[in-house]
């Protein structure tokens, strides 16, 4: 979120031609009484005796900006996003800033809220960062109780460590850090499929911690989330009903079609080998008994990330979420599909981890383990390459029943670098 800030710091020679060289530090520099942060980075400085305005009229740039990055200030480098301040609202008596982390609390309490008023959230966090989080959780929380009159339940997990994955250097040999000792590192957020399997919901939604928006435009978030976990039970209703015949047996001819008929309207298809199969009925059995998630999408603004497409494995085509580290962009004809696909991942999934019988699935049964991939990384500012287990919403789930619904690019607010908070979408006004 800071890298290009980093590397200002790091290269910035202080003349004053030389900031045409960092325009996105420049904006940041320019914009600086835009952010939700300012305030608190103005009292930091302030404190050491030389106002933020006298640094920037000395042209003390980087002194400004290590105030951002780095423990002298805000530490923001450091933190997670979850704990970066995203949202000004200073018309509030209570909140006048929220962090990220705070967002995701209102966005809950306004469309995942039971009968009984309880709210269920979970967070996977960092071992590093946990007790911050749940320093700055126990601070709001009650505020947000009362606000929306709701008792959330909030709990939290880490990334298993068992699913770290050693690094190598380009020239594909084992890696070492500066102390000789082998470089682990976290396997990508597929590895948060065992996370996502030791919850025990009945729904669950998914969501990035940095996609979120001003309360101007939650509405739309909260219409669209309703409407997914509504398809999604809709679904769930149709297939439920479909495995209850299959498991009784003695189906009637328009029964069998019946199903037929839902599993090409929910995109399921089946392999010539599975069409000419002497059992149809497990076959179809098979087949419908999966987690379910049903997937939001926008249509392709050009953000960088996965995309819908229609994949075909061992003869059966399924509806999957890829991203462009799984593409062969060597092959010109898989490059073309790739780059004219016309929806994006936001990562807004609704997901189905119960069965008709209500007994959760062991999600790892549905995880194509051939879907893995290498990502570039750095280290101690060294080029490593990365082991990645298949992505959460990637490979982790491609055997799952999949549907896309197109929901509109106002629900899709992400903040992948410090200037985003400078879009409308996250400003007061």
């Amino acid at each position: 979120m800071f890298k290009d800030l980093m590397e200002f710091s790091g290269l910035y020679m202080g003349m004053p031609y030389n900031m045409k060289k960092f325009p996105s530090a420049h904006k940041t520099l320019d914009n600086l009484e835009s952010f939700a942060f300012y305030n608190e980075l103005e009292s930091i400085i302030g404190a050491s005796g030389i106002s933020i305005e006298e640094h920037m009229e000395a042209g003390n740039y980087t002194t400004v900006v290590n105030y951002i990055l780095t423990e002298i200030g805000l530490n923001y480098a450091n933190l997670p996003k979850a704990l970066i301040a995203f949202h000004q609202y200073p018309d509030s008596k209570e909140r006048k800033v929220r962090y990220a982390i705070e967002e995701h609390l209102v966005e809950a309490a306004n469309y995942a809220k039971q009968e009984s008023s309880e709210v269920n959230l979970h967070f996977t966090v960092s071992k590093e960062h946990k007790a911050a989080l749940m320093e700055l959780i126990s601070k709001v929380q009650p505020y947000y109780e009362e606000v929306f009159s709701v008792k959330y339940n909030i709990n939290y997990s880490l990334q298993k460590k068992e699913t770290d994955t050693i690094a190598l250097n380009p020239d594909n040999t084992i890696a070492y850090d500066k102390d000789e000792k082998l470089i682990f590192r976290p396997s990508g957020h597929g590895a948060l499929i065992e996370n996502l399997n030791d919850i025990k919901g009945d729904i669950i939604f998914i969501k990035n911690i940095d996609n979120v928006a001003h309360d101007r435009l939650k509405p739309h978030t909260y219409k669209y989330k309703k409407l997914i976990g509504g398809t999604l039970l809709k679904v769930q209703e149709e297939v439920f009903s479909s495995l209850r015949k299959l498991e009784a047996g003695h189906l009637k001819s328009q029964d069998v079609v019946d199903i037929i008929t839902l599993c090409n309207k929910i995109g399921i298809n089946l392999s010539e080998k599975e069409k000419e199969s002497e059992d149809m009925m497990q076959v179809l059995f098979d087949k419908l008994n999966r987690p379910i998630r049903v997937c939001g999408l926008v249509k392709n603004q050009g953000e960088p990330g996965g995309g819908a497409f229609w994949v075909e494995k061992d003869g059966i085509r399924s509806l999957q979420i890829v991203e462009s580290s799984q593409v062969n962009t060597l092959d010109e004809a898989q490059k073309t599909i790739f780059q004219t696909s016309q929806y994006f991942n936001p990562v807004d999934l609704v997901c189905g981890v119960k069965d008709y019988k209500t007994k959760n699935f062991d999600l790892r049964n549905f995880v194509d383990k051939d879907s893995g991939f290498i990502s570039n990384k750095t280290k101690d500012a060294k080029l490593i390459r990365a082991q990645e287990l298949p992505g959460l919403w990637n490979g982790a789930m491609a055997n799952w029943i999949t549907l896309f619904v197109e929901v509109p690019i106002e629900t899709f607010t992400p903040v992948k670098e410090v200037n985003d908070l400078l879009r409308d979408e996250h400003q007061s006004n």
